[in-house]
């Protein structure tokens, strides 16, 4: 039996990097199911697994790693399962965009708040400033300020250009990196500049919607050249929410986790209740409207229609 990490998942199946260097593509059986997560994929990149081989030289894998973390997503409008993105990150790069396409506030906060859940440290990176006119910089910069005071670092680039990239490479070094953002922001752009070797597809972005195409269509980890590895995932579309519990949310804001001490009630939920410090903030505006909208967009994702927003 060896042991590997999962560098590539394809949907059937997984390439894994076995810890003397060899490549090898893995099944897995049929009844391998994770204990506790309703997942369409029950191994993700970035798994530490054991695999055996068959008589008839098929490789399987038999068993995974206990998870650092891992981070996960709805998996489709309907589906009640996740997908989990990737597994054992040390931190996550979400690509955005003000406009060519816009990225959705709500968007932002559903990633932040679901990375805030697993521990995953995330960094924001404001792509394509050099397509953007006087209005989307004012709105660029007014986005910034509101991440950075929550207590997020953000960094503007132009993959395209250059701008910005060597800011980015020196946060790799060393580390697990996730890649993720709406499809056409640039993602695969962003992986050629810091990884010019790799010459990833790139695709356009669709003039009649604004919206980006999917150029990625599976997961796949990157070694970097000065040690750890890039994680390139699909772009998507929304990102759903998956079993939070409404009291637990806001522990997921870290601006509306700290007032929330001060509410009058332990269990409460922000949204009506007497005597609730973060209701005080939002209309003294120490609170932004946007992100107690994405706030309760997360308390009500178990109704139908919000995931099929677009957000």
């Amino acid at each position: 039996m060896k042991h590997g990490l999962v560098i590539k998942n394809t949907g059937s199946w997984y390439q894994v990097k076995t810890d003397d260097g060899a490549l090898i593509e893995c099944k897995i059986k049929g009844n391998f199911r994770l204990k506790g997560i309703r997942s369409t994929n029950p191994v993700a990149v970035g798994d530490k697994v054991h695999i055996d081989i068959n008589k008839e030289g098929t490789a399987f894998i038999v068993d995974i790693d206990e998870r650092e973390n891992y981070i996960i997503r709805k998996a489709s409008n309907l589906s009640k399962e996740s997908h989990i993105l990737a597994a054992n990150i040390d931190q996550a790069l979400l690509v955005v965009t003000i406009n060519h396409p816009q990225t959705h506030l709500v968007f932002i906060d559903r990633f932040l708040a679901t990375a805030e859940a697993y521990r995953i440290p995330v960094r924001l990176i404001f792509n394509k400033i050099d397509l953007y006119d006087d209005d989307d910089t004012e709105l660029l910069n007014g986005v910034i300020d509101l991440y950075r005071y929550i207590g997020y670092d953000c960094y503007t680039i132009s993959a395209t250009t250059g701008v910005g990239i060597n800011a980015v490479r020196s946060l790799l070094q060393g580390k697990v990196t996730l890649i993720s953002g709406n499809s056409g922001v640039g993602k695969s752009t962003l992986i050629n500049a810091i990884m010019p070797d790799l010459n990833l597809k790139t695709g356009e972005i669709s003039a009649s919607h604004h919206k980006g195409m999917h150029t990625t269509t599976f997961s796949e980890m990157f070694p970097l050249p000065q040690g750890g590895y890039l994680i390139d995932t699909p772009g998507v579309k929304g990102f759903g929410t998956i079993d939070f519990a409404p009291e637990e949310v806001a522990h997921f804001f870290p601006e509306i986790f700290r007032l929330s001490h001060d509410c009058r009630f332990g269990n409460c939920t922000h949204r009506h209740e007497p005597g609730c410090a973060v209701l005080q903030a939002l209309d003294e505006h120490r609170i932004s409207e946007s992100r107690y909208t994405s706030y309760l967009s997360i308390i009500d994702d178990s109704t139908a229609g919000k995931y099929r927003a677009g957000y």
